[in-house]
């Protein structure tokens, strides 16, 4: 099953501004699904995509 993240749980789930989760997500650093249909811009995250890039990100850290 897939745990959807709003801006506000995936930044607090990653530690991070959600400032700094939303310029990420623009800049497509980090895995982010945009809804279609709405005035603002508005971000679903994956629990389970953000878990594969900070171990990608922990694996690429240790081999250096």
């Amino acid at each position: 099953m897939f745990e959807w993240l709003t801006l506000k749980e995936a930044a607090r789930y990653l530690k991070i501004e959600r400032r700094t989760l939303a310029l990420w997500a623009r800049r497509g650093k980090v895995p982010a699904h945009r809804l279609s249909g709405v005035e603002r811009c508005v971000w679903r995250f994956l629990a389970n995509e953000l878990d594969a890039m900070l171990l990608a990100s922990s694996a690429v850290s240790a081999e250096e």
